[in-house]
């Protein structure tokens, strides 16, 4: 009953679409005959190929369903050249060659930033431990500020 209604409520749908698709088309048509030459051959040739795109999706959809109507549950049709066997796995490759760019990308960045703090501090120790400076200085909160301005 359950695969019924949502067979019903997708062909309402379908329809229900159709429908909206025509009454466009027909706005569409009434509209092109007040445009120039020119836009009405461009409005033609990007119909004409809307058409070729929708009569290959329908031909590809059918091709599909028939395929797994008849039981055949391979996955040679989720690869790029059916007759390759190893192109699914170039497809894993690729999409996981992104990924491993972004995590390595990560890292750098990681160590990158880990090594611009360890040098900051470095650089105030030295400054520290180089200068003759009164004990009650290393409590004041301006003096890294100061430590810093003097290299600048």
């Amino acid at each position: 009953m359950n695969h019924q209604a949502s067979f019903a409520t997708s062909q309402l749908a379908d329809g229900t679409q159709a429908r909206f698709a025509m009454r466009i088309a027909a706005r569409l048509s009434e509209q092109s005959e007040l445009a120039p030459h020119d836009v009405s051959e461009r409005l033609r040739f990007a119909r004409e190929k809307a058409m070729e795109r929708s009569r290959l999706t329908r031909t590809e959809q059918q091709a599909a369903s028939a395929v797994s109507a008849n039981g055949s549950n391979n996955s040679t049709a989720l690869r790029l050249h059916p007759g390759s066997s190893s192109s699914s796995w170039w497809v894993r490759f690729g999409s996981a060659l992104p990924l491993a760019a972004l995590v390595l990308g990560l890292v750098f960045i990681q160590n990158l930033h880990s090594r611009s703090q360890v040098t900051a501090a470095a650089v105030v120790d030295a400054e520290l431990l180089g200068d003759a400076v009164p004990v009650s200085a290393y409590g004041d909160p301006g003096f890294v500020e100061f430590l810093k301005a003097a290299r600048d």
